[in-house]
């Protein structure tokens, strides 16, 4: 800091000016204002007014050199802050920002861009992309104008976005191959247990074209949809994904997935593990080969009879501690209401051998009866208070309770649609009540094997995250390389996200540290540092200590902020 004279007609007024450096420019800035000389002879005293400016300006100089400094920031209640100028950034992305790096996200950057020779900084842009699906989910329009809010600033502009999009999706296996290789040196992937599921995502249009077609939706909603197929690995870490058309049948998702995996990812030994509806006898035969294996759900109700009679018979029951049989219709039911029961056997269905496990809980029977009753009562009042939005039901609303007759007893045609409770379809859900079941071609132990399957939830996990908290859909995009870039960076930012969950091995939801990290925000003081104006709490504390940098200062200096950012880059 220096003292600066401004001379003007009527006097001459003394300044206290620092030189700052803000976005790679230099420049100067007034720190405070002393006043005429007339303003400083007050302050002085017996002192020459020039002298005593100059000691105080070697005092602020002094207390900022000292190795624990205070940073003198003044404000004034008279001055304007300038118009259009963002002075709020955030600041909770530099804990991706290491996980990305780590991944080695930026070294696969450069290995594109070397290959295709363009000029925009493809790193740059693939990086503000992924923070800003975790933080600030939105178009890529938005996207372009809320990465200015990280406190790195992006250095290119929107039409290059759209230009990266399609070199991203080009190559796409080349990143999750790579991504998978560079993510074995710094965790351990347990890719012995793979699960995989498939869903869809709509778009915000009615003409289909390209992968865009129409199919079965999740959201029951009335537009074209593409379908995304995703492998996980063991701990809920996302492995690959593929984006299909939306009219493919989801059970023919699977294979062309799994044979990159075979090829790409140099694994050959593993248990895939999905849901009924993509196990396929297919599937089932191309996990039967090599190394591989599988486990799939299997519905009950969609057995063959004497396999269904089997199953429900309550006859025959075993606990993983002992030969003992039980029967479900004589046990104690206080006693075994944390108990597994399981019965197994072989079968051979068009010339292929599975064991069938079946499983009976008191707890999950318990669980399902309140489910049902919960759905029964609402049933029942929308019967009495709503039946004009009964006419349409799926497998797990609770309208399927609902009976329409449109016939009299004596066979007329009814006037009105008569509505009631569906008695008999009530009894048929509680014959199944407590019971599951999977099909597999392992010998391991029963309870392991529906134990391995149970897992099956954080799959489903992910894509609740990206179609709530990353805001996946629906997709405003048109074309189909663009749609697959999208829909690569939210791969990785799913990806990027699970590992931070791995690292801080919390308690905290999903949610809530989406939340905690948007909220991370820090005020600029201009030529001097940031503000955190954030609050600190049990969160910030365990991401601070994970990651050994520290960002709940009263104030960061600008060394510091650099300090930071370096260390989230190596």
């Amino acid at each position: 800091m220096r003292l600066q004279a401004s001379k003007s007609k009527n006097a001459t007024s003394y300044y206290v000016v620092k030189s700052i450096r803000h976005q790679g420019k230099r420049s100067s800035k007034v720190v405070e204002k002393l006043g005429t000389l007339d303003d400083l002879r007050k302050k002085a005293g017996n002192q020459d007014p020039v002298v005593w400016a100059q000691n105080y300006v070697a005092e602020l100089n002094e207390i900022e050199n000292q190795k624990h400094k205070e940073i003198i920031v003044k404000y004034s209640n008279r001055k304007i802050v300038k118009k259009d100028q963002v002075r709020l950034f955030n600041g909770g992305y530099l804990f991706l920002q290491k996980i990305y790096h780590e991944l080695g996200l930026a070294d696969i950057c450069k290995a594109i861009s070397d290959k295709y020779k363009f000029e925009y900084d493809l790193n740059n842009i693939l990086s503000r992309l992924i923070y800003s699906r975790i933080i600030y989910p939105s178009s890529k329009l938005s996207t372009f104008e809320l990465s200015k809010s990280f406190i790195e600033k992006p250095n290119f502009e929107l039409h290059d976005i759209y230009r990266a999009l399609d070199v991203i999706a080009k190559e796409s296996d080349f990143i999750q191959a790579e991504l998978y290789n560079n993510s074995l040196k710094t965790n351990k992937r347990r890719t012995g247990i793979l699960y995989y599921d498939c869903t869809n995502y709509f778009f915000e249009i009615e003409q289909a074209a390209g992968i865009k077609q129409y199919g079965p939706s999740k959201e029951h909603r009335p537009n074209p949809i593409v379908q995304m197929g995703l492998f996980m690995d063991g701990d809920g870490i996302p492995l690959a994904f593929d984006i299909t058309s939306g009219n493919t049948n989801e059970q023919n998702t699977l294979k062309p997935l799994e044979k990159k995996i075979l090829k790409d990812f140099d694994l050959a030994k593993f248990v895939v593990c999905t849901d009924a509806g993509l196990s396929s006898l297919d599937n089932r035969r191309f996990n039967s080969y090599n190394d591989r294996a599988f486990i799939t759900t299997q519905s009950i109700k969609k057995l063959k009879s004497h396999l269904r009679e089997w199953a429900l018979d309550p006859k025959g029951w075993k606990l993983t501690d002992s030969n003992e049989l039980h029967d479900l219709d004589s046990i104690d039911e206080e006693s075994y209401k944390e108990a597994v029961f399981y019965k197994e056997r072989w079968i051979n269905e068009n010339d292929f051998e599975q064991r069938l496990v079946v499983t009976y809980s008191i707890k999950y029977r318990n669980y399902l009866r309140t489910l049902r009753n919960n759905h029964i009562q609402r049933a029942d009042k929308a019967i009495k208070n709503n039946p004009s939005k009964l006419s349409k039901s799926n497998q797990n609303d609770y309208k399927r309770l609902i009976n329409q007759t449109h016939t009299t007893e004596n066979g007329e045609i009814a006037g009105n649609t008569i509505l009631s409770l569906d008695i008999q379809a009530i009894k048929n859900e509680a014959m199944f009540d407590g019971f599951y079941a999977v099909c597999t071609n392992l010998e391991d132990k029963p309870i392991k094997i529906i134990e391995v399957n149970k897992r099956r939830w954080e799959i489903e996990e992910c894509f609740r995250i990206l179609k709530s908290e990353f805001k996946a859909r629906p997709v405003y995009l048109t074309n189909d390389e663009r749609i697959h870039a999208h829909f690569l960076t939210c791969f990785i930012a799913l990806m990027i996200f699970r590992l931070l969950e791995k690292k801080i091995n919390s308690t905290f939801s999903y949610s809530q540290i989406i939340n905690e990290l948007r909220s991370m925000n820090f005020l600029e003081e201009r030529g001097e540092g940031y503000i955190p104006v954030y609050t600190r709490n049990d969160f910030t504390d365990l991401l601070h200590a994970v990651y050994g940098f520290r960002t709940d200062y009263e104030i960061l200096s600008n060394y510091d902020i650099r300090k930071i950012i370096y260390s989230t880059k190596k």
